[in-house]
């Protein structure tokens, strides 16, 4: 079993993404047993999770260089789309 303690966790693989007003997701999905990510964006986007993703411009606000941690299963993975300008997307996973 893993502990966790608050948003510390042990990264493991780390993807980055280029979205703009189209939507993107990192090439690779989840591994098998990570169960949470760690997800930084560059600029303020939208992001989704689930498998084959797609983020809208109605999904989760997450501002700019505010790393959130959110939970996952594995296979999935996450997409995000501008606010109102392109960036990165980076997710690292963080078991």
């Amino acid at each position: 079993m893993t502990k966790h303690h608050g948003n510390v966790g042990r990264w493991g693989t780390s993807q980055d993404a280029t979205y703009t007003t189209t939507a993107a997701s990192p090439a690779a999905v989840v591994g098998p047993g990570v169960t949470r990510v760690r997800v930084l964006v560059t600029t303020d986007a939208r992001i989704r999770v689930g498998k084959s993703p797609t983020a809208t411009t109605t999904d989760t606000y997450l501002p700019a260089n505010s790393p959130e941690y959110v939970i996952v299963s594995p296979g999935e993975n996450v997409s995000a789309v501008q606010v109102s300008s392109g960036g990165i997307l980076n997710v690292t996973e963080a078991d």
